[in-house]
């Protein structure tokens, strides 16, 4: 049984006083000894300082605390509700965060002070909402200017809050999600959350929307495998792998990583073995071991008049130099990709400038427009004035 704090405002207490105060939540938490704590908060807020200070007591107690916004956590009160280790949400409730205010008077430099120290504040606010959401201190302050108001859904989106209770009866399919996503980092939880509280008919015989999730789980799983693809080239082709390449990695024949690779032992460009089996690597062997198993088809005679360990040299060696041409011939194919590119970017641009050397505009105001059409340019013909005039000089001797 939980040991229930209720945070609501009277006509007289907000945050900060009365039963909403720093010290009533002191005294509440120590009569709980430890026990679990539900805070139930409906309260339009009050002091920052008090909300901190509430905040503060709530992660600090060794029990698992439990926030529920029942129908407003406003101002300083969302402070509060971001201190439970699970902050829940009435489905009807709303979320209000905003910059902080102070009332008074002064002079100028008093009010300045008092602009600093409220910037101030704002920072610590935000700290405390920028580590329950993980978003950035951008996103953070500019919703606290902005004076955000957000149903449980948006909160959920973006991360102030983890669940939102509906009071409907627990789902087959969703119970049985959470038992297993419990434990999962609370980014991912939400998510899941997402998917559970907009598909509210879900049953055990949904198989569609089932299969549905776990094709969208799949994608979201190739999706960071590809983050993390190595790739390492081999005799044999390409190996895909998360990490480097050691006994006991998961290695693929595709990029997607989605394909395991074929039972085998292949030999990479710096020579080393690598054996596999069931898309696990079993064995990574060097070249410098005279006992590394040989499957390769490259065949050395036994009665070649030289020892076993330089018969072993020279296939390792072969497996090497093919390793490389590989490697080479890979290289090789991408600059002839990337050199049809560069040249069908090149003619594109030749039959640009052609284009726009064979305007046909005609300025309306030409009297010979239609006849410059039609006349053949002339082999010389002088621009400048210096040059026409040299060319008349030049006519009239």
């Amino acid at each position: 049984m939980s040991y229930k704090i209720y945070l609501y405002d009277t006509e007289t207490d907000c945050i900060g006083s009365g039963t909403l105060s720093s010290s009533y939540i002191q005294a509440e938490l120590q009569a709980a000894a430890g026990q679990d704590v539900e805070v139930h908060i409906s309260s339009v807020g009050g002091s920052a300082f008090d909300a901190i200070a509430i905040y503060d007591l709530l992660k600090k107690y060794p029990g698992k605390v439990t926030t529920y916004i029942d129908a407003l956590a406003a101002s300083a009160a969302s402070i509060v509700a971001m201190g439970g280790q699970v902050v829940a949400m009435s489905k009807y409730a709303l979320l209000m965060i905003h910059k902080p205010m102070v009332g008074s008077g002064g002079n100028a430099d008093e009010l300045l002070k008092d602009v600093q120290m409220l910037n101030v504040v704002q920072s610590r606010l935000a700290q405390i909402y920028m580590d329950k959401t993980g978003l950035d201190g951008v996103t953070i302050n500019s919703l606290i200017n902005s004076v955000t108001w957000m149903t449980a859904d948006q909160a959920l989106d973006l991360g102030f809050i983890d669940q939102i209770e509906d009071y409907n009866q627990p789902i087959a399919n969703s119970a049985l999600i959470k038992k297993y996503t419990s434990t999962a980092p609370a980014i991912y939880q939400r998510c899941i959350n997402k998917i559970l509280n907009t598909n509210t008919n879900m049953n055990m015989e949904n198989k569609e929307l089932i299969d549905r999730t776990s094709s969208v789980l799949d994608k979201i799983m190739n999706f960071f495998k590809k983050a993390v693809n190595k790739q390492t080239i081999t005799d044999k082709g390409t190996l895909h792998h998360a990490g480097e390449l050691d006994e006991g990695t998961e290695v693929y024949q595709d990029e997607d990583m989605s394909t395991p690779a074929t039972a085998d032992t292949y030999t990479t460009s710096s020579g080393q073995k690598v054996a596999v089996k069931g898309g696990i690597v079993q064995s990574v062997t060097s070249t410098d071991d005279p006992d590394a198993d040989d499957d390769d088809d490259t065949s050395v005679s036994d009665e070649m008049l030289i020892s076993p360990r330089k018969r072993t040299d020279v296939k390792n060696r072969i497996r090497s130099i093919k390793a490389k041409l590989h490697a080479q011939n890979a290289l090789l194919a991408e600059a002839k990709a990337a050199l049809e590119a560069a040249n069908n970017s090149l003619n594109k641009t030749r039959d640009e400038i052609k284009n726009e050397i064979r305007s046909d505009f005609t300025p309306e105001s030409s009297r010979r427009s239609n006849k410059a059409k039609t006349e053949p340019a002339p082999f010389f013909a002088p621009q400048t004035t210096l040059a026409k005039n040299a060319v008349k000089k030049a006519v009239s001797k």
